[in-house]
Formats: structure tokens, C-alpha cells, sequence
């Protein structure tokens, strides 16, 4: 006769059968509700010059009803300007040659292309549209696609050392020196491949290795630190965020606008979007609009390690009331 399972291994099973699909639809939805609802959402686009002369442009662009959210400037300068700041992600301009596109396709190509489209072929179509590329993207990478390519390595390097930390059973400040140390270290190497080999990044080569080695701590540290407070279930909900949200939620390959609420900005709130988006900041606008990705992530750095050592203290307090009290039912004599 088979044997009948028992009541917790019943329970396992059950579980596994349903946990796998549970998960399957959670990441399906994570990668490709974002990628299928891939549009302009409130994308932040100035119109320059008189306002007789842009009253048309702005009409035909605020048609589509929530895709751009329209900014005034005086002139073609001032437009340009708020490009290069990364206010906008480009601008159309009235000048006396004519109208022309404004366009950042360091800031994302794909923006680059839907901008081109939007304002060449519809808003002003029948009219000659010059098109000015203020801050292009590197001519080894011209899609954005290497760049983009980069958020996983980075949360996988960042999973792996908060898993290898907790795993080797660092804790306290050597959890911490470890953590440090192996997240300069990838940060160095990233920068090595994607600036001074594959050529992707153009910015100053410190800031970019510094920028991808706080990329690295903020997963990392996050990781450990769930670790330390939850034990190995901690891992696993670290790296599920990270993977599961982060990852698909960045807009590394897009642009965080061009992806549905809440999803563009819930990416950003977490290290993988807030990455991508400062390494842009660094790399092709000379630290334009870096502060609020940098934040970000130095706020992950700070509360995951925060973990880490409040993890390891809570862990040597109860160590050492478990011996107390062995002392006092210890028999004496």
C-alpha cells in the first residue's frame, strides 16, 4: 500500500503547486504590463518662441490627453538649456529658420524617436522640421542599448554579495567592511567594461564607478540587511523586489516616463531605476538632475547597512540573555 503523505508534507506540496504559479504571473505581469502599456505618460516637453507662433504646436500636442506635460520658454536657447538640465526631454522651437525639434537621445532613444514622430510627422505635419540631437547618445551605443543591459548585472552583483555575506555569516562591521569593499570593487570593474572598453559611458571615469559601486551597495546592503532582521527569508524578499519590480520597473530601456503609473515612479523609488537614471545624469549631462537618483540610492546604502548592525546587535543581545538565563537554571555546586 502507498504510503499517505503526511499533513506537512501535504501542506509543502500544495504550496510548491501553488507558490510556482503565483510567481509566473506575478513576473509575466512585472515585464510585460509595463512593456505592453509603453507610451508617453505626462513626458515632460517645451515649446519655445512667441506665443502666436507656438499656440498651433501646443494645441496639436496636447490632443494626445496625458502625454506631455508642456513647458514655456521664451526662446530656442532657453529650451535648449532645459534639455541639457534634463527638465525636458526635449522642446520644439519657433526660430526665424523655422521650427525646429529639440531632442536628448542620451535621455533615451526611444523618447529621441517618439518625439521625432509626435511633433515631425504629426504636430506640424506638411511643415520642414529641422531636428537637433543637443545631447546624443555615445556612437557605440546609439539605442541605449548596452546601457540598459547594465541594470541586471548590477542586481545580480548587488543580490550576490548581500547573499554571500549572509551566507559566509558576516556580521556586524565586518558584514559591513565586506559589503563596502566587494560594491567599490564591482563599481571599478563596471566602469572599466562600460567606459574604458565598450566605450558606453563618456563622463568623468571616478563618478561613473562610483555611481555603479553605489549602485551595487544599495542591493546589496538591502539584501543583507533583510537578511539580518529576517533571517534567509530576508534574501529571498530582497532579491524579489529587486528582480521582480526593480528590474522591469527602471525604464533603463525606455525611460521611466514612458512606462504606466505607478510603475514609472515606483521604479525610481527603488536602486535599479534610481541607477539607471543617475548613471545618465553623470555620464552625458555632466550631473544634471543627479541629486534625487543619488539620494535614492544612498538612502538604500544607509538603511540596508543600518540592518546589518542592528540585525547583528539584536542577534547578540538575545545570544547573550539565552546564556543568562542557561546560568541561572544551571545546577549550582
Amino acid at each position: 500500500m502507498s504510503a499517505v503523505p503526511s499533513r506537512p508534507n501535504a501542506r509543502r506540496l500544495i504550496a510548491a503547486v501553488v507558490l510556482v504559479p503565483a510567481l509566473a504571473a506575478l513576473a509575466l505581469w512585472a515585464f510585460a504590463w509595463p512593456a505592453a502599456r509603453t507610451a508617453p505618460h505626462d513626458l515632460p516637453l517645451g515649446v519655445a518662441g512667441p506665443p502666436a507662433a507656438t499656440a498651433r504646436i501646443e494645441r496639436q500636442l496636447t490632443q494626445h490627453k496625458g502625454a506631455f506635460e508642456i513647458h514655456h520658454y521664451a526662446d530656442e536657447t532657453a529650451a535648449r538649456r532645459a534639455v541639457e538640465d534634463r527638465t525636458v526631454y526635449g522642446a520644439v522651437a519657433v526660430t526665424a529658420h523655422g521650427p525646429e525639434l529639440l531632442t536628448a537621445s542620451a535621455a533615451s532613444p526611444m523618447v529621441a524617436q517618439l518625439l521625432h514622430q509626435a511633433v515631425a510627422q504629426r504636430a506640424l505635419a506638411g511643415t520642414q522640421v529641422r531636428t537637433v540631437d543637443v545631447v546624443p547618445a555615445p556612437a557605440t551605443d546609439p539605442r541605449g542599448a548596452v546601457l540598459g543591459s547594465s541594470v541586471l548585472p548590477l542586481a545580480l552583483a548587488g543580490i550576490a554579495a548581500g547573499a554571500v555575506v549572509t551566507l559566509l555569516g558576516l556580521r556586524g562591521t565586518r558584514a559591513v567592511t565586506a559589503l563596502v569593499g566587494a560594491a567599490a570593487l564591482a563599481g571599478a570593474v563596471a566602469a572599466g567594461i562600460a567606459h574604458s572598453w565598450l566605450g558606453v559611458l563618456t563622463g568623468d571615469w571616478w563618478t561613473e564607478a562610483g555611481v555603479l559601486g553605489l549602485a551595487t551597495l544599495a542591493v546589496s546592503a538591502a539584501v543583507a540587511g533583510l537578511a539580518a532582521l529576517l533571517g534567509q527569508a530576508g534574501l529571498g524578499l530582497g532579491a524579489g523586489v529587486v528582480m521582480l519590480l526593480g528590474n522591469p520597473f527602471s525604464g533603463a530601456a525606455s525611460a521611466p516616463r514612458l512606462l504606466p503609473e505607478p510603475v514609472g515612479t515606483i521604479g525610481q523609488w527603488l536602486p535599479p531605476g534610481a541607477s539607471t537614471t543617475l548613471l545618465r545624469s553623470v555620464s552625458y549631462f555632466d550631473g544634471a538632475a543627479a541629486t534625487g537618483p543619488a539620494l535614492t540610492l544612498a538612502w538604500w546604502a544607509a538603511l540596508g547597512l543600518g540592518a546589518v548592525l542592528l540585525g547583528s546587535a539584536l542577534r547578540k543581545r538575545s545570544t547573550s540573555a539565552e546564556a543568562a538565563a542557561e546560568r541561572k537554571l544551571a545546577p549550582v555546586g
